[in-house]
């Protein structure tokens, strides 16, 4: 069956791509998790009281288990597959809390006051504008507020949103990276929370070091917290198992109206699946997991030569965020109007995910801080198996690539200048997603704005002479013809610079771009001037050859072009004709006759051998060979 599926699944593509199809292997916990599903299937069909006992003790024990387990306490679970959804439901448990009329009159009940929904600005993007439209069925009844940097601030929009009439619902906190660390701590959160009666919902990885004893105290409070969601399946590695969201309330109705609780038959088997991961890692093995997870963020040791900035994080944080330093990294004549830092470190990004796939590792864009490069192995490393041999080889490739890239961002203006000075025959393309150098186009003397197909592909062939020519060339930067999900044929891309290169390194390659362009197209002159001077000779050769075989009709007369009468009149009369050889001289291209060089050979052969009918008839019979070859060259010359 699997075999089938993965047929299936690459039967439209080629066979270099059917790798990436691959069905992945789990292990004895992952097969655990999927036999949770197959069993849902057949314990579906038990009668309605077995049905009713075996799903009350599933949900139960893992509830009571994932709050042990997590520290928190007195609390009652939701199953869902969506990440959000336990989010949207909570939201649905407060609007009930809170507006009366809500279960009868829906975003009607609004009118009154219109609630408001804030978010912290590390949450994932567009998780506000999900909850509002699932929940209040209109965007526009509303807000994921993203401004709020600290609690100060927070304060002063609920405020104002008091004053204008309207309701503060929900606080949406992230415990997932260094922002959250930073700006809003969970304890503040709470208090402001309980000041304004607002629900408090947290979310983000940090939240799976709760079953550690060495948790941080930031995280530690998230216990204090009305809900919050945990994602156990890429923390401890085990496919399709439910996130669960704990939540605390005190009246199961408004928990049953909010669609907290399950109804149907499938939701209440929801757990299954979990329970029995549960069951066979055990306390000790879901520990080990999370614990594994937060050393490898600890092997995670920045050498300070990487010139790279580290995202302040918490001490226990099981993720770690770094980018580049604009002080760091943009050194003298780097100029930041045409280098993009947050792209440099994009690329460094999927760099290392090409080079250390098993590592984890990507890229993320945060309004505090910017574009960084995250090594999250609690979402991670449990489904990649990475291992701390694994953080060691992405330290190596980080100590490999940090300083080429660091090394072409301080050459990339010079190489700028170097390629403007050059101009009009060296054109500088612009391409901010290529990380070396840059990209360039040497253009023949002829070129202009606007060419047509066949000069068009008279460029590309020179570009990528030249390319084939600077690859042979005994250098440590490479060529190539673009990145790999697309080539482009007009042009060449230079690569990364080491770190031993200076401006004068970068001056000399260049020049020697110029020059090998220069001599590619002169040659290219210099094959089609010969060709021309070919094509003109084989012309003028053809109308001499037809004047000779004119004057030798003539001169023998019509009866001899006759086949029976010109064997008896060469009987009675032979008749000796001269034949006129020409020869072509491709310096001058001039066409001659052959003559002068067959009288030079007579006399020289005249001292030695006296001329007799046989030699007589051989050499013309020789200079008749010899225009015949001499036509056939030629005509190949002309075809080819």
């Amino acid at each position: 069956i699997c075999h089938l599926v993965q047929e299936l699944m690459c039967e439209d593509t080629e066979d270099g791509d059917k790798q990436s199809h691959k069905l992945q292997s789990v292990g004895q916990n992952g097969h655990m998790a999927l036999l949770g599903h197959c069993l849902t299937a057949y314990l579906s069909m038990l009668n309605k009281d077995g049905f009713r006992k075996l799903t009350t003790r599933i949900l139960s024990d893992t509830t009571l288990w994932l709050c042990r387990l997590f520290r928190y306490e007195n609390s009652s679970a939701f199953f869902h597959e969506d990440d959000r959804e336990g989010l949207v439901r909570v939201c649905r448990l407060v609007l009930h809390t809170l507006y009366e009329d809500y279960a009868s009159e829906g975003y009607a009940a609004f009118s009154s006051a219109q609630p408001i929904i804030y978010q912290s600005t590390s949450s994932r993007e567009g998780l506000g504008q999900h909850v509002c439209n699932q929940v209040l069925h209109r965007a526009r009844h509303g807000r994921a507020t993203t401004n709020a940097t600290d609690v100060a601030l927070l304060e002063k929009l609920i405020k104002e949103d008091l004053d204008a009439g309207k309701l503060p619902l929900l606080l949406i906190a992230n415990a997932g990276n260094s922002s959250v660390d930073r700006a809003y701590r969970l304890g503040r959160l709470k208090e402001l929370c309980v000041k304004y009666s607002m629900w408090l919902h947290v979310e983000g990885v940090s939240l799976a070091t709760l079953a550690l004893d060495d948790m941080s105290s930031s995280v530690k409070r998230a216990v204090h917290c009305d809900s919050m969601t945990l994602t156990l399946g890429p923390w401890l590695g085990l496919p399709a198992v439910p996130a669960v969201t704990l939540y605390r309330h005190e009246d199961p109705a408004l928990s049953l109206a909010a669609g907290l609780t399950a109804s149907q038959p499938g939701e209440k088997l929801r757990p299954l699946a979990l329970w029995l991961s549960l069951q066979l890692l055990g306390n000790e093995g879901i520990v080990q997991k999370i614990r594994h997870a937060t050393d490898l963020v600890s092997r995670l040791d920045l050498c300070p030569s990487l010139r790279l900035q580290q995202v302040e994080n918490d001490v226990s944080s099981p993720e770690v965020l770094f980018r580049f330093s604009q002080e760091t990294s943009s050194g003298k004549g780097c100029s930041s109007d045409h280098i993009n830092l947050s792209d440099r470190c994009v690329q460094l990004g999927e760099r290392l995910a090409r080079l250390v796939p098993v590592g984890g590792v990507d890229v993320v864009e945060l309004e505090d801080d910017g574009t960084c490069v995250r090594f999250n192995p609690l979402m991670t490393a449990a489904g990649l198996g990475t291992q701390a041999s694994d953080v060691e080889v992405l330290v190596e490739k980080l100590l490999e690539l940090v300083p080429v890239l660091s090394s072409t961002l301080r050459l990339r203006e010079e190489f700028r200048r170097e390629v403007q000075r050059h101009s009009p025959f060296l054109s500088l393309m612009e391409d901010l997603a290529w990380p070396g150098l840059g990209t360039l186009r040497y253009n023949p003397q002829w070129f202009a704005d606007v060419l047509e197909d066949k000069q068009l592909q008279e460029v590309e062939k020179m570009n990528c002479e030249l390319m084939k020519k600077l690859q042979e060339q005994e250098t440590s930067i490479l060529f190539s013809s673009g990145p790999e999900y697309g080539t482009a044929r007009d042009r060449i891309f230079v690569g990364m610079a080491t770190e031993d290169l200076v401006n004068e390194d970068i001056s000399h390659l260049v020049n020697t771009v110029a020059a090998l362009g220069r001599e590619i197209e002169e040659k290219g002159k210099l094959f089609e001037n010969m060709a021309e001077v070919v094509q003109r000779g084989i012309l003028e050769a053809q109308l001499q050859l037809q004047k000779d075989s004119e004057k030798r009709i003539l001169e023998e007369g019509v009866l001899r072009q006759l086949p029976v009468v010109s064997s008896v009149l060469n009987w009675f009369s032979p008749w000796e004709a001269s034949v006129n050889g020409r020869t072509f001289n491709l310096t001058d291209g001039l066409l001659d006759s052959t003559e002068p060089t067959y009288s030079s050979k007579d006399q020289t052969s005249a001292l030695h051998l006296p001329d007799t009918p046989t030699t007589l008839s051989s050499r013309l019979q020789g200079k008749g060979w010899q225009v015949s070859v001499l036509l056939t060259s030629l005509y190949c010359i002309k075809h080819s």
